[in-house]
């Protein structure tokens, strides 16, 4: 697995999250308890993670539609 994005905002893991699906990229969220257990401050960032061989398609589909990856 290979870190993908870095957000706070649970808006753009959502939207990141479909986007990646419509492409049929598997992607799982961690860090989502941390970010929980804060309150939604936003302090802590939640990470997508993809696998490997699908890295180079996944990053090219979230920024042809404008989401940074915030690494």
């Amino acid at each position: 697995m290979k870190e993908l994005l870095r957000s706070t905002d649970p808006t753009v893991m959502a939207f990141a999250s479909a986007l990646l699906e419509g492409e049929d990229i598997d992607c799982f969220q961690v860090d989502v308890n941390m970010s929980i257990l804060e309150g939604g401050i936003g302090l802590f960032p939640r990470r997508m993670m993809v696998r490997a061989e699908d890295y180079d398609r996944a990053l090219r589909t979230i920024t042809d539609n404008g989401i940074p990856s915030g690494r």
